[in-house]
């Protein structure tokens, strides 16, 4: 979960980590309320409205959307593509209020590649889950609470995680999820023992730090045909601790559908010098990337890219 990339147009748009959360606790005690009182069938319709609202008078969100939107569909992305792009977006924020209070049973949810994570659990060493932004962390979440053996961390820093805490409070008042924030000194010792307990450790890779260099490095990798920024983060810390990193993702199918899938990404767990690992990180960058390239044609809708991810608003 993170803030909503849905802000107005300012001069700092360009910038995710520094964009105004307009999904706060009080909308989402709103939403809350309207979904819990009125239902999930009545409560979807109330997102036209909201969905209308972003589209409009939204800006920079839209303007970005259409530059992703027309590279995933190999067309000019019209104003209904960011219709149903921002709908899809809405649709999962919904969603989350009843994933979270545990109402699993109101989807229908797909899993491919459970077996992966079934082999990883039973070697005991846990394994890094690197996702995006794109469908619903929140679906894998509650998939793993269905099984006892599943324990997932969100992996983070603490600003992110302090956001995340503030909109679990309102939407599930109690429901408190396991986060491990970096940028601390016993962030590495703490991310570490919950790998050695067989527990799984989740970090969203389709974002970049480039402001602050000393939390993340950078590599340009070719990206819907136009270079782009990936962090290398989760895939030094994996190298570091020497796991196996794992692509997940939850996508929103529609209606009640949703299909989580999990995919060998890369494995650092056998040692290896310096240059090897340098190489092996590069490596699952591109990887990782050109994963989430080949989901984004797939499933265009799905990736939330509000913001400026080409950096081109920089560039103009």
């Amino acid at each position: 979960m993170s803030a909503s990339p849905l802000s107005s147009d300012s001069p700092l748009a360009a910038d995710w980590a520094r964009t105004p959360e307009r999904s706060n606790a009080t909308a989402l005690r709103v939403m809350t309320w309207i979904a819990v009182t009125l239902g999930r069938r009545v409560a979807r319709w109330v997102l036209h409205p909201i969905t209308l609202y972003f589209v409009l008078f939204a800006p920079a969100a839209r303007r970005h959307s259409k530059r992703f939107l027309t590279r995933a569909l190999g067309r000019m992305a019209r104003f209904a593509d960011g219709y149903r792009h921002v709908h899809a977006f809405t649709a999962t924020i919904l969603d989350r209020v009843y994933l979270l209070r545990g109402r699993l049973g109101l989807f229908d949810v797909r899993v491919h590649g459970g077996e992966l994570i079934d082999h990883t659990l039973q070697e005991g060493r846990g394994a890094f889950l690197v996702g995006a932004h794109m469908g619903s962390f929140e679906v894998m979440r509650a998939v793993g609470q269905a099984h006892a053996d599943l324990r997932i961390a969100m992996v983070m820093y603490p600003d992110n995680a302090q956001l995340v805490n503030q909109a679990l409070q309102a939407i599930a008042p109690g429901n408190q999820p396991n986060i491990i924030a970096l940028g601390r000194m016993q962030s590495m010792l703490a991310v570490r023992d919950w790998l050695d307990g067989g527990g799984l450790a989740g970090m969203l890779g389709d974002r970049t730090l480039g402001a602050d260099p000393e939390r993340s490095g950078e590599l340009r990798v070719p990206f819907l045909g136009q270079e782009a920024a990936f962090g290398d983060g989760p895939f030094r810390l994996a190298a570091l601790l020497r796991r196996r990193v794992i692509f997940m993702c939850g996508l929103y199918l529609g209606g009640n559908r949703y299909e989580v899938r999990f995919e060998p990404l890369a494995d650092f767990s056998a040692r290896m010098d310096a240059d090897t690992r340098e190489r092996c990180i590069q490596e699952a960058v591109r990887a990782y990337a050109a994963r989430l390239e080949a989901l984004c044609r797939e499933h265009p809708y799905n990736w939330f890219n509000f913001h400026d991810f080409w950096r081109e608003d920089a560039r103009d």
